[in-house]
């Protein structure tokens, strides 16, 4: 859920901060769900950039009703409309019938339960993202190190041991520390998304 505070910021043009806040936590979730869809780089960031264009030009419209649905939602529509659109002028060539170009276009496309779950997941990816940049500082470099070589990375602990000089144990502890300390960031962004 997206803080109504937020939403209520937003609808003030002029409030610079509410506007980073929002660009840095939805803009990577938006470019990474036009990404997947198949844009390039370019297209993805312009895409970005009309999705804000059109939140910015309709927010001060939005009346903010939770039980219609979550902002997310709303926000998802609109960029899932965004990327169809640009895929459907990509591939618009001349035909004797635009049915047949139409219910190719939409046959190719994942079901809308499909889409909404990898919107969902770009998000989470999203606060995951902001959660280990907020707490990374809380931690020691091998703590750190050892965190990301065996929960990010992938190594057995053995070996992340070595390259960080510490015991197997502490690279176990380590990895709890920090994972621990993570799940808190990331419902503190929840419940933060929730007010």
């Amino acid at each position: 859920m997206t803080r109504v505070s937020l939403l209520v910021r937003l609808r003030d043009g002029t409030n610079h901060d509410a506007w980073q806040e929002f660009a840095r936590l939805y803009s990577p979730v938006i470019y990474g769900f036009a990404r997947k869809r198949g844009l390039q780089d370019a297209d993805a960031a312009d895409l970005m950039q009309e999705v804000m264009r059109s939140v910015s030009s309709a927010i001060g419209r939005l009346e903010y009703d939770r039980s219609a649905g979550t902002f997310r939602g709303w926000l998802f529509t609109i960029t899932r409309n965004k990327v169809f659109n640009f895929l459907s002028a990509r591939r618009i060539r001349p035909q004797a019938s635009g049915d047949t170009t139409t219910n190719r276009l939409l046959a190719s496309q994942p079901a809308a339960s499909e889409e909404s779950d990898a919107w969902e997941l770009e998000y989470q990816r999203r606060v995951a993202s902001l959660a280990l940049e907020r707490i990374k500082s809380a931690f020691q470099e091998k703590t750190w190190r050892a965190f990301t070589l065996t929960a990010i990375d992938g190594i057995a602990a053995a070996e992340a041991a070595s390259q960080t000089g510490l015991s197997p144990g502490a690279v176990y502890v380590a990895k709890s520390r920090v994972l621990a300390r993570l799940k808190e960031e990331v419902e503190s962004i929840e419940r933060q998304e929730e007010n």
